[in-house]
C-alpha cells in the first residue's frame, strides 16, 4: 500500500509538471501569435506535497502561500499564506511596541532640555519615595514593638500558659493580636511595594537618560 501511495504521488507530480508545461507552452504560443493578453498561472502545493499549476487556485488551498507565474514561466509575484491568530497578534504587538518607543522618544525630547533636568527630576522623586519607605519602616518597628508586648501579655493566659490555673485569654486580647498581625502584614506589603516602585523608577530614569543621550548624540 505504501508503494502504491508513493507511486501515486509521483505520478501526480509528473502529471502536474506536464500540465504546467502544456499550459506554459500554450501561453507562449498565444503570446507569440500577437495576443495582447498574457496568460497568468498560479503555483501551489497540495496536502501531499505535490506542486500544481493552473489558471486558478482551488478554494481549499487559497489560504496557502502562492506563486504567480507569467507567460515566460517566471515567478512575478508571491502571495503570503494566511497568518495564524498568534502571528497576527505578534505583529500587532510589534507595531504597538514600535509606536510606544517612538512616543517615548518624542516625550523625552519635548520634556527635557538636558541630562541634568532628568537627573534633577529623578533625584526629587527618588527622595520622596525614600522618605515614604523610611516612614513605613519606622511605623513597622512601632507595630512590631506593640505586637511583642501583646504576645508577652498573652503568655499569662491559656492556651499559651500551660499552668492549669491560668485564666482563658480575654476576647479583647485575642482581637488585638489578630488586628496587630493584620496591620503589620499590610504595612509589610506597602513597604515591599514602595521598594519595588523605587527600583523600577531608578531603572526607568537610567534608561531614559541613556536614550536621551543617544537621541542627542551625547557621549
Amino acid at each position: 500500500m505504501a508503494a502504491d501511495s508513493l507511486e501515486g504521488t509521483r505520478l501526480k507530480t509528473i502529471a502536474s509538471i506536464l500540465c504546467a508545461g502544456a499550459l506554459l507552452a500554450s501561453t507562449c504560443l498565444a503570446a507569440g501569435s500577437g495576443s495582447t493578453s498574457g496568460r497568468t498561472l498560479y503555483k501551489w502545493v497540495d496536502a501531499q506535497g505535490v506542486t500544481h499549476y493552473g489558471d486558478h487556485i482551488p478554494p481549499e488551498y487559497a489560504g496557502q502561500e502562492q506563486q504567480i507565474i507569467n507567460s515566460q514561466g517566471v515567478v512575478i509575484n508571491r502571495l503570503e499564506a494566511q497568518k495564524t491568530p498568534e502571528q497576527l497578534a505578534a505583529e500587532d504587538q510589534k507595531k504597538f511596541d514600535a509606536q510606544q518607543s517612538q512616543n517615548r522618544d518624542h516625550n523625552l525630547l519635548s520634556t527635557y532640555a538636558s541630562v541634568q533636568e532628568i537627573e534633577r527630576l529623578r533625584d526629587q522623586r527618588l527622595t520622596l519615595l525614600s522618605d515614604q519607605i523610611k516612614v513605613t519602616s519606622q511605623f513597622l518597628e512601632v507595630l512590631n514593638g506593640r505586637l511583642s508586648k501583646l504576645r508577652a501579655g498573652s503568655m499569662h493566659f491559656k492556651p499559651y500558659n500551660s499552668d492549669p490555673a491560668a485564666p482563658p485569654m480575654p476576647d479583647q486580647v485575642a482581637e488585638d493580636l489578630v488586628h496587630m498581625g493584620n496591620d503589620i502584614r499590610t504595612q509589610e506589603q506597602n513597604l515591599h511595594a514602595k521598594q519595588l516602585e523605587e527600583s523600577k523608577m531608578r531603572n526607568q530614569f537610567e534608561s531614559d537618560i541613556t536614550r536621551f543621550k543617544e537621541l542627542k548624540g551625547i557621549h
